[in-house]
C-alpha cells in the first residue's frame, strides 16, 4: 500500500507537471488510450467471458460514469493543490458505502451512518465553505468522488459474475470511447513530451492498481486501509518540494478524519465477516 500511494501520487505529480498544455478531456482520453498497452495481456480473459446484452450495457454505463469522473479529476488537477485532490478523493468510499445500502440492499448500520457523517465533517474541514473561496476545482472533485464511488459500486456488483481482469479490461476499453468526443471537441496536438508524460501517467496508474491488488491479497482491508493515509503524506511532500504548494493543516486534518472514518468501516466489516466465518470453539468440540 505504501508503493500504491507512491504510484498514485506519481500520477498526480505528472498530470500537475503537464498543467494546461493539454485540455483536461484530451489528457484524460490520451491517458486511457495509451494505457491500453498495459491491458493487452488480459484480452484473453475477455474472450472467454460470456457477456449478455445487459452486461455490455452495464459495463458501458460504468465506463460513461467513470469517464466523466476522470475528466473532472484532470480539471481539478489544474486548479487546486495535489494534497486537496487526494484528500477529497477519499470521499469516493463514502459514496460506495451509502450506495451499497441504497442499491445493493446492504444494511446501513448505525456505525456506518456515524462514519459517513464523520467523513462529511472531514470534507467540510477541507473545503471550509464561508471561510474561504471555494474554487471550481473543489466542485470538480465532488463530482469526481461521486462518479468514482458510483463506478466502484458497479464494479462491486459486476464482480459477483466476472473476474478482475474482465472488469479492468472493459473499463479500459469503454472509458476512452466515452472520452473521445470530448477530446476531439477541444483537440490540441500534444507535444512528444506531453505524450511521454501521459504514457508515464498510464504506467503509474496500472502499477498502482497492481500493487493495491497485491496488498489486498496479502492482508485484510482493515490492515491496508489505514495505509491509504500515506498517499496524503506523499501528496503534501510532492506539492511542497516540486510545485511550491503550501502545507494546509486543514487539508491534512480533514483528510485524516475522512481516512479514519473509512478505515473504521473497513475494520468493523472485517470483524463481522471473521465472526461469521470463524466457528464457535464449542462447536468444534466432539
Amino acid at each position: 500500500m505504501m508503493l500504491t500511494g507512491l504510484c498514485f501520487v506519481g500520477v498526480q505529480a505528472t498530470v500537475k507537471a503537464i498543467g494546461d498544455a493539454v485540455p483536461p478531456s484530451e489528457a484524460a482520453f490520451l491517458r486511457y488510450a495509451l494505457g491500453l498497452i498495459f491491458v493487452l495481456p488480459m484480452l484473453g480473459k475477455l474472450r472467454a467471458a460470456c457477456l449478455t446484452r445487459r452486461d455490455w450495457m452495464l459495463f458501458g454505463v460504468r465506463g460513461a460514469i467513470h469517464g466523466i469522473g476522470v475528466i473532472f479529476w484532470f480539471y481539478a488537477m489544474t486548479r487546486i493543490p495535489i494534497a486537496e485532490v487526494t484528500a477529497m478523493n477519499y470521499l469516493a468510499p463514502v459514496v460506495v458505502t451509502v450506495g451499497a445500502a441504497l442499491f445493493l440492499g446492504e444494511r446501513l448500520a448505525f456505525r456506518r451512518i456515524a462514519a459517513v457523517l464523520v467523513a462529511l465533517i472531514g470534507a467540510l474541514i477541507i473545503l471550509r465553505p464561508g471561510v474561504r473561496q471555494i474554487d471550481p476545482g473543489h466542485f470538480a472533485m465532488l463530482v469526481t468522488a461521486g462518479s468514482f464511488g458510483a463506478s466502484y459500486l458497479m464494479a462491486k456488483f459486476l464482480s459477483n459474475r466476472f473476474g478482475a481482469e474482465v472488469i479492468v479490461v472493459l473499463l479500459s476499453l469503454f472509458v476512452p470511447i466515452v472520452l473521445l468526443p470530448f477530446a476531439v471537441s477541444v483537440w490540441v496536438t500534444p507535444s512528444p513530451t506531453a505524450l511521454a508524460a501521459l504514457l508515464l501517467v498510464a504506467a503509474f496508474a496500472t502499477a498502482g492498481h497492481y500493487t493495491m491488488t497485491l496488498a489486498f491479497r496479502a492482508a485484510p482491508v482493515s490492515v491496508t486501509q489505514p495505509a491509504v493515509f500515506l498517499q496524503l503524506v506523499w501528496s503534501v511532500l510532492v506539492g511542497v518540494l516540486l510545485f511550491g504548494e503550501p502545507v494546509d493543516p486543514y487539508v491534512v486534518t480533514g483528510g485524516g478524519i475522512v481516512v479514519a472514518a473509512i478505515s473504521f468501516i473497513a475494520w468493523r466489516e472485517s470483524r463481522l465477516k471473521r465472526r461469521t466465518i470463524t466457528p464457535n470453539p464449542l462447536q468444534t468440540k466432539s
